[in-house]
């Protein structure tokens, strides 16, 4: 899982190794005792065997037996199993082997008491001493006990790595926040290695730091109630001791022994419906499950010997790639709960165990380096990042604030006068009493350590320089941000108030088309009103030019019979009271003609003043035809009158001539008759000549009729495509959000 992985074997175990199965059983808990659950568990540990009933209380033929490597009862202390599984495990490690530990099992049967353990009430024992400690702090302080009483130069390292719902996290980040996701890539060096790119590896100076560690590490853990736990730990945890110790060879030479430890806490491997979990928990609890089927997955696929492995389905199964079936000596430690109610869970953890007995591993311990090889290698590292420094300093440049300044001088100096001094202490050291080997020795060694604190100050130095071209790339980019977000509201702002323009501007089209409408039905109005009016007008006429005739023909008639039947002395004063009639009839019926022109008229103008707010077009037209008209009905009016008032003058006259002796009467007669019949001819002709100017007026109506009517259709046709854009640039106008998106800091 770090760089060290890529050290080269030294030996071999050919044959291999299983993996070491352990199982764990706790006693029963609250919750367990109040749900009445009786014990499906029983534990034989001379044996290594555990018993489980499947059956019911009474049923004790069913029942399922497994063998592991060790077997802990309910009443086994935590420094048994430590004892037990972890202090050989230790001594491996020190002997330059890869170690792997790792807890499995249901939620709240002991997997992180087993890892961590807690700390007695009232502090009563120290860390170190309390009975509840758990795996991790007994190692560490097994560690620092053994490497000190060997009197070996050491130095010790601790990682605390968190997987997540398929994320991974660094617990000893010296952030508060959690946030930032660790990428892992494959160790180009070791095909079964991988490497975590950003995780922060702390040196442990002693045992009394471990504890510290441990819970500043837990108090960033993901936890959550469950029904199974209320304080349920929802991700996997890989603790990691990488430990470097010093060896010095009968030729003197020294030599680099490097040895690591993976302390693993996986999460609950209960189901999704017994777990509780709901929203949000249920997808951590599908993530939960995904890794640890992954990892069940990778188990069958290595005791089945297939010639794939899914390691890369997963996180957890790709970092513990080197634990199941590579170089690292592994062991696993199952929990269970002794309780009936969690027996489907028990048997699951128990069948996943009996599986993974049968996986082989073939640890290989790391190669021992020497000091000049392990300084080669970290003099070439130390190259290549300076090369890489150098040429970012050309392109963009480095820039210190003047406090980190003042501190990188003045740790300088401090380093010069301790190399001075080292120097002069050795040359005392030299001159006085300090033999020569001993002289070299410990010049060697003040130089060994001279070198260390030039590293540490470079990686600092280094580091300090890519926190400052962060801190550049921030500041421009939030620069750049700003820009962008003005520019964009900027143009937001112009958007909206060109859109309220086009919204008043439609708004007003919009009513004035509304007006124009109202205006083409009033003026509609007045058309069907003025067509009505016409046609009455025009049957009136009809009806007058009807009446007219027949009373004349009608006079004629009875002017016809007095002629020839009445004497001669009564024939004028007849004639005289018919011309009279006659007269009086005519007379009436050019009043009324006369009146009912200047009545139509009238109205007429009347409408032509309603209309005058019209289209200039159409009232002038309209006004036009009514001037035509009115001229044509005077016309008309006086031929009536001129004809009529000749005829009559032209009968009078006829009959003042009667009084000539009888003997014209057949003259007069006939003179009479063609004159009756020219008076018909002439008001056959008036009424034609009337009944022509109606039917121009009604033509003249029907294409102003026509005319608005295509108006109309014209409106109907543009009124869509106005709304239409009117609700687009709507629509448009509330969906252009462009500052949504704007990634701000």
């Amino acid at each position: 899982m770090s760089t060290h992985n890529s050290f080269s074997v030294a030996k071999k175990d050919e044959k291999g190794r299983n993996i070491q199965v352990v199982v764990r059983c706790r006693p029963f808990n609250n919750a367990e005792r109040k749900s009445a659950a009786h014990g499906v568990i029983d534990t034989v540990e001379n044996r290594k065997e555990i018993n489980v009933r499947t059956g019911g209380i009474g049923d004790k033929a069913a029942r399922k037996t497994y063998t592991f490597d060790m077997v802990f009862g309910p009443s086994a202390k935590q420094i048994d199993v430590y004892k037990s599984v972890v202090c050989p495990i230790l001594d491996e490690v020190i002997g330059g082997y890869n170690c792997t530990v790792f807890a499995y099992g249901q939620t709240g049967t002991g997997k992180t008491f087993t890892m961590e353990g807690e700390r007695s009430p009232n502090e009563e024992f120290t860390w170190e001493e309390d009975p509840l400690a758990g795996i991790i702090p007994r190692t560490l302080h097994q560690i620092f006990e053994k490497l000190s009483e060997s009197g070996t130069e050491f130095s010790v390292k601790v990682s605390l790595l968190e997987i997540y719902n398929e994320e991974l996290f660094d617990l000893l980040s010296p952030f508060p926040d959690v946030t930032e996701r660790l990428q892992l890539f494959d160790d180009p060096r070791n095909k079964r290695g991988v490497i975590i790119k950003g995780l922060e590896e702390i040196t442990v100076h002693n045992k009394n730091e471990v504890y510290q560690i441990l819970e500043r590490g837990s108090a960033k853990r993901k936890t959550a109630s469950t029904l199974m736990n209320a304080y349920s730990s929802r991700s996997h945890s890989v603790f990691s001791v990488t430990i470097h110790m010093k060896e010095i060879t009968v030729d003197g030479e020294e030599l680099v022994k490097i040895g690591k430890l993976n302390l693993v806490d996986l999460a609950g491997s209960e189901n999704i419906g017994r777990s509780g979990a709901v929203d949000k928990r249920a997808r951590e609890a599908g993530n939960i499950n995904q890794s640890l089927l992954t990892l069940g997955r990778v188990i069958t696929a290595l005791v089945e010997k297939r010639p794939h492995v899914p390691y890369r389905e997963s996180k957890l199964t790709r970092i513990l790639q080197d634990s199941l079936g590579g170089r690292t000596k592994t062991s696993i430690i199952a929990t269970v709960s002794p309780a009936s109610i969690n027996l489907e869970e028990t048997l699951s953890t128990l069948d996943y165990a009996n599986r993974a007995k049968n996986i082989m591993n073939k640890p290989e311990v790391n190669q021992k380096l020497t000091k000049r090889t392990l300084i080669k290698e970290y003099t070439e590292e130390i190259e290549r990042l300076k090369r890489d420094l150098a040429a970012t300093r050309d392109k963009n440049g480095v820039y210190l604030s003047s406090e980190n300044y003042d501190t990188l001088i003045f740790y300088f100096l401090f380093l010069d006068e301790q190399h001075h001094g080292y120097r002069l202490h050795l040359t005392h050291q030299t001159c006085v009493t300090i033999p020569p080997p001993q002289v070299t020795e410990l010049f060697e060694d003040r130089k060994e350590k001279l070198d260390k604190c030039t590293n540490d100050l470079e990686e600092k130095n280094q580091k300090l320089q890519e926190t400052h071209r962060d801190l550049q790339k921030t500041k421009q980019k939030l620069t750049e941000e700003e820009f962008i977000v003005s520019e964009l509201a900027a143009t937001e702002e112009k958007l909206y108030t060109t859109a309220d323009k086009l919204l008043t501007t439609v708004d007003e089209s919009t009513k004035d088309v509304s007006g124009l409408h109202a205006k083409l039905e009033r003026k509609k109005k007045v058309e069907v009103h003025n067509s009505e009016i016409q046609m009455s007008f025009a049957d009136c006429m009809d009806a007058m030019f009807s009446q007219m005739q027949k009373s004349v023909e009608d006079q004629h008639s009875k002017s016809l019979k007095c002629l020839l039947l009445s004497p001669s002395e009564g024939l004028l004063a007849v004639n005289d009271k018919a011309f009279k009639g006659s007269m009086a009839t005519v007379a009436t019926s050019f009043c009324s003609i006369k009146d009912l022109v200047a009545d139509g008229m009238t109205k007429c103008q009347a409408k032509m003043m309603e209309q005058e707010t019209l289209c200039v077009e159409a009232k002038n037209s309209l006004h036009q035809v009514l001037v035509r008209n009115e001229a044509l009905y005077w016309k008309l009016a006086e031929i009536m009158h001129n004809t009529v008032l000749k005829i009559l003058l032209s009968i009078h006259d006829g009959q003042l001539r009667e009084c000539i002796p009888f003997l014209q009467m057949e003259s007069m007669k006939v003179e009479t008759a063609s004159f009756f019949s020219g008076h018909a001819q002439d008001l056959a002709t008036l009424r034609e000549t009337a009944t022509e100017g109606l039917g121009s007026l009604k033509t003249e109506h029907d294409n102003l009729k026509e005319q608005i009517s295509r108006a109309d259709k014209e409106h109907q046709t543009v009124r869509p495509g106005i709304c239409l854009g009117l609700c687009s640039l709507k629509q448009g106008c509330q969906t252009y959000k462009p500052w949504e998106n704007i990634d701000i800091f």
